[in-house]
């Protein structure tokens, strides 16, 4: 059953940009079958459920279920068990013809939860919460940074990447810091959005929500009003823009719909489930794919915010690509990209080594956080007899795995933390594997 192509796409209530519920089965943008489908399953999984229930399961208004209810009972394969005080507390169940057909449907497809949203719908709502509408402004920049150590200059340029909506890449040193710095970023996602439970292409059902990516908005769950014409469409939940992490896990698969064969539904990849938000590829480089393959990838995608994916039947559609794309490497850019790509990332930035300044800064706080006086002459020690002399830059994260060992081995010994020069040999010697 193919969803219709010019289904229609439903009113967004102005003020949050969510989709308003349909009043009617042809404002679900769904095919009418596939309603049945759909509710025939869910009838018997579930056996007796009162209208209320099933709108709350389907999250379809119970006015729009009502003319469907009505067809299948005209159809012979539902009927009412019993009538309460009002519309909402009459029961239904399957008829014998209606448990042949729904084990079929099920058979099919074991998918029985919230209706999904057609493509169409998808699409429009996507472009219309788009990543690229948010503005991020240095005071932004400024407080979701705040107590880091970062260098001016890395800070605006982290700012004007993400108010671009451009992908960008932050190259440097192992423990310079990129991976947090990338996991920050989620906190200059501005604004809610409307994430599906599903999408419905050609007849498939491609699953969109994700407990792991998506953070619902705490007042979206809304209690069911049957005669409220205006309420929101709740087969979309209102999250914060989703933020996705891969690292070295990360293949060319996992960039594809991902069809279960035992269930009958697909899984839509991470990029698409981040769309809105923010994608970071951690560690690029270290995944079981090149560099090369996976930006060659993503070439088409970036230039033209679309990805094209398929069904296993060989169908093929297009999807937005709206993510803020972020690649952290210890790698430099010439490495792992051509120039044909490169010109596509619209940001390279350097996270390196910092300065002495910066450094103490990091070393003073971490000291503080974990309860170990700091000391300048065991500091000075750490610079010129250490650093300087193994050669090692001095990285953001020494700091804390440094002033770590040294709490851990007071703790050992039952005596209290202190940065002394023979502390210090014993962490940097444990750290750094030197002799």
């Amino acid at each position: 059953m193919n969803a219709p192509s010019s289904a229609k796409v439903i009113p967004f209530d102005e003020p949050t940009l969510f989709p308003r519920a349909p009043r009617t089965l042809e404002e679900t943008g769904l095919p009418l079958l596939f309603l049945v489908e759909l509710a025939a399953k869910l009838l018997f999984v579930r056996g007796q459920l009162r209208l209320t229930e099933l709108s709350q399961q389907l999250r379809l208004p119970a006015t729009v279920l009502e003319s469907l209810l009505a067809f299948m009972r005209a159809e012979r394969l539902c009927e009412v068990i019993r009538r309460g005080e009002t519309d909402g507390d009459i029961l239904y169940e399957l008829t014998d013809a209606g448990r042949i057909r729904a084990a079929e449907y099920l058979n099919r497809c074991k998918y029985a939860g919230a209706a999904p949203v057609g493509l169409t719908a998808y699409v429009a709502q996507v472009e219309r919460q788009s990543v690229t509408k948010m503005r991020v402004t240095r005071e932004d920049v400024n407080e979701a940074f705040r107590g880091l150590i970062i260098k001016p200059e890395v800070r605006d340029q982290l700012g004007a990447a993400m108010g671009s909506g451009r992908a960008l890449f932050m190259y440097g040193p192992a423990g310079a810091g990129k991976t947090y710095l990338a996991e920050r970023l989620a906190l200059l996602l501005d604004g809610d959005v409307a994430v599906p439970h599903a999408i419905l292409v050609d007849g498939e059902i491609i699953q969109v929500f994700d407990p792991l990516i998506h953070s619902p908005v705490e007042d979206d769950q809304r209690p069911a009003v049957l005669d409220n014409l205006m309420r929101p469409d709740l087969r979309w939940v209102r999250c914060r823009r989703p933020v996705a992490i891969t690292g070295g896990e990360l293949t060319l698969r996992m960039l594809d719909l991902d069809y279960d064969a035992s269930t009958g539904f697909y899984q839509a990849p991470p990029h698409v489930k981040a769309n809105n938000g923010l994608f970071v590829v951690d560690d690029l480089g270290r995944q079981l794919v090149t560099p090369e393959q996976l930006m060659n990838r993503w070439i088409v995608p970036m230039d033209r915010h679309h990805d094209y994916l398929a069904l296993h039947s060989g169908t093929k559609f297009t999807l937005p690509f709206d993510v803020v794309l972020v690649f952290s490497t210890n790698l430099m850019p010439s490495d792992v990209a051509d120039p044909a790509f490169l010109r596509r990332l619209g940001y390279k930035i350097h996270i390196g080594p910092m300065n002495e300044d910066e450094y103490r800064n990091i070393f003073t706080r971490v000291c503080e956080e974990r309860g170990v006086p700091f000391d300048e002459g065991a500091f000075q020690t750490l610079l010129n007899d250490y650093h300087a002399v193994h050669g090692q830059p001095l990285l953001a994260c020494y700091p804390r795995d440094l002033v770590n060992q040294i709490a851990d081995l007071a703790r050992y010994l039952g005596e209290p933390a202190r940065l002394t020069p023979d502390a210090l040999h014993w962490a940097w010697h444990n750290y750094f594997a030197t002799r």
